[in-house]
């Protein structure tokens, strides 16, 4: 997932990040409510931390914005600001979820799936053809044994079947797959494609290229068949 953290306290959103970066995800981070506006804007995210005292505003007033124009990102709100009626105000502003601090880092990640879930109506494991793929585990299985993938290609799995069956364009999986300032060109997202598919060859599973649209997880059955060569060596 591409997360993005907001919190003024360069500390604990050090901590934060590292722990959800160990976890597989991609995190962006905020610590004004100036740059978590522009971040949220420009960014294809999947879920937003959001601290709710800014040095600059209010987190309530970041939230409302991205509501007001829209955007149904998932937000899990971390405060020190607890109590009931403010539990309350950030839930009325637009938040999925409201955890306050101190927290374990383990929940936080706990609580983010649980959000994706319910917004994507996602379970745990996806299946296509014989890959099943965990998405509590971080792991794929290809007829139960795990298929070890680099980091890059199993984010474009984890896209691809999240969940499987939808078109994802090339500008939302590069962007999912960048830092903010390592952005992913289209050459080298095409070469980390072409690699997954090798190795998806015989799965029951392939990616389908949908020009000018994207890309899509589907079994290799509803794959499209290749085209064969006559005796020239040409497409007949």
């Amino acid at each position: 997932m591409r997360i993005l953290v907001v919190e003024d306290d360069p500390t604990l959103s050090q901590i934060m990040q590292r722990s959800l970066a160990d976890a597989g995800h991609h995190v962006d981070l905020a610590g004004t409510a100036e740059q978590a506006n522009y971040l949220w804007r420009i960014l294809e995210l999947d879920a937003v931390l959001l601290d709710l005292s800014l040095p600059d505003g209010h987190g309530l007033n970041v939230l409302r914005e991205a509501r007001a124009r829209g955007d149904g990102t998932p937000v899990l709100v971390l405060t020190a600001r607890n109590r009931t009626e403010e539990r309350i105000a950030g839930l009325d502003a637009g938040a999925d979820d409201y955890l306050g601090k101190p927290f374990e880092l383990a929940e936080v990640e706990a609580r983010l799936r649980a959000l994706v879930r319910r917004r994507l109506d996602l379970h745990d494991q996806a299946r296509v053809g014989r890959l099943l793929l965990d998405r509590r585990a971080r792991r794929v299985f290809l007829d139960g044994d795990t298929l070890d993938l680099p980091a890059r290609e199993f984010e474009v799995l984890w896209e691809l079947m999240t969940p499987p069956g939808r078109v994802v364009s090339k500008a939302i999986l590069s962007d999912k797959l960048s830092g903010f300032d390592d952005a992913l060109g289209a050459n080298a997202l095409e070469a980390f494609v072409s690699r997954l598919r090798k190795k998806l060859l015989g799965s029951g599973a392939g990616i389908r290229t949908l020009r000018g649209l994207g890309y899509l997880m589907e079994t290799e059955e509803a794959l499209p068949a290749a085209p064969t060569l006559n005796e020239t060596g040409r497409k007949p």
